[in-house]
């Protein structure tokens, strides 16, 4: 990944967003040749150069302070996702040219049994790219049978934008296939030279009909809580309130949690499926 160009990109798509009214600033008669915000006008609500801005945005300007950083993202409205990412793109090069480490990841015999331990509700591990490291039972019968699968396949995006079953069981499927794109591309913000990445990046290009235009949208997003919504052949909708908890000791490792409302109709089907799943 193209550093420069990246950073290129996030800027433009992010103040071509900010209307000047939405930004604060006093109207202005001139005729606007650009949709959002000039680049005049985010220098002057970050307190720099027009100039400065213009390489900055050009990837020219490398390395700048903390505080400009800040300043770029306030006026460029960017929520902690895209804040996290502006500062991925503008680390100094021995934190931004870093690599993925190397080999596969592991889960830890205690995450599995915590795993276990909550086998009334739908409970993953997701790694690096999406990547499904461990899933319970449930989670297993809700979406699809990950660890059934050649180790290359065991991933969450390339199950949402690839499998014809995905599409069936996720109500909303656009915002949550969307939204797990989001998520790839604040991965590669961390890991610019993840060579993976890049593959299955390369391979959703082709294959996906609706990938490129998520991809080139630059939205990023950290997954940490919601509303999931699935339909079952078996048991019908389920609606689960996720959790996403960081694994301790494990660098790019969380564990999700899909929760049930008490004595709701999901509560109720989740303890039919296990019934009749109890012995696969």
């Amino acid at each position: 990944m193209d550093r420069g160009s990246e950073l290129a990109d996030f800027l433009r798509t992010r103040r071509a967003r900010v209307t000047p009214e939405a930004a604060g600033l006093p109207p202005d008669a001139r005729p606007r040749r650009v949709s959002g915000l000039r680049r005049g006008e985010v220098a002057q609500l970050a307190g720099v150069s027009a100039e400065y801005y213009t390489r900055l945005e050009q990837g020219r300007a490398r390395n700048p302070s903390p505080e400009v950083v800040e300043a770029l993202a306030a006026a460029l409205r960017l929520d902690l996702s895209e804040r996290e990412h502006l500062h991925n793109l503008l680390a100094k090069p021995a934190r931004s040219e870093r690599r993925a480490p190397a080999g596969p990841q592991r889960v830890r015999p205690g995450v599995r049994l915590t795993l276990a331990a909550l086998e009334h509700v739908p409970t993953f591990v997701i790694g690096r790219r999406t990547d499904v490291l461990a899933t319970n039972r449930l989670a297993r019968e809700v979406t699809t049978d990950f660890e059934a699968l050649p180790a290359r396949h065991r991933n969450l995006a390339r199950y949402l934008l690839l499998d014809p079953e995905a599409r069936e069981r996720t109500v909303e499927w656009e915002r949550a296939a969307s939204e797990t794109v989001a998520t790839l591309r604040l991965d590669a913000g961390r890991y610019p030279h993840d060579r993976l990445l890049a593959d299955l990046v390369g391979e959703l290009m082709v294959r996906s009909p609706e990938f490129g235009t998520w991809w080139h949208d630059h939205r990023v997003l950290r997954r940490t809580h919601g509303l999931k919504r699935y339909r079952h052949p078996l048991v019908g909708d389920l609606t689960f309130h996720y959790e996403s908890f960081p694994v301790a000791g494990e660098p790019d490792q969380t564990l999700c949690v899909y929760n049930v409302e008490p004595d709701s109709e999901t509560a109720h089907a989740l303890t039919l499926l296990g019934t009749w799943t109890a012995d696969r």
